[in-house]
């Protein structure tokens, strides 16, 4: 696949792409004679992974340090793990606020329709 499909089928810009293959989040792509990057399904995999982990708020720093230490082999199966497993507790947390903060949020919301209704009800038996 050329860069252009893969940014239109994962919504990254080609820019993006390039950018995480310079810093290595993602594998040196290979090229067409023509120098035209031909992303195969693992690259796409990788692609995918990173969009992922990114979008759960997971720093760049931290995805170079995984794809890192999955390059160097087996020897950092536990490393990669606990990495995964410190980013999900991150993650967690997160998710955790940001219930916290919806159900204020819904609570607020719900005062102001009860104020609305009230508000709504005085003009009515005003207008009578």
């Amino acid at each position: 696949m050329t860069i252009t499909e893969v940014s239109k089928l994962y919504d990254i810009t080609p820019d993006t792409l390039r950018y995480y293959e310079r810093i290595g989040l993602i594998p040196k792509i290979h090229r067409k004679k023509n120098g035209i990057r031909n992303y195969t399904q693992e690259d796409c995999n990788w692609v995918e992974f990173i969009k992922c982990m990114r979008n759960a708020g997971l720093p760049i720093e931290t995805l170079i340090d995984y794809v890192t230490m999955f390059q160097q082999g087996d020897s950092t199966i536990d490393a990669r793990k606990e990495l995964l497993t410190e980013q999900r507790k991150v993650l967690e947390k997160k998710i955790k606020d940001m219930n916290e903060t919806l159900g204020r949020l819904n609570h607020k919301i719900e005062l102001y329709e009860k104020g609305l209704m009230i508000n709504e009800k005085e003009l009515r038996e005003k207008n009578k």
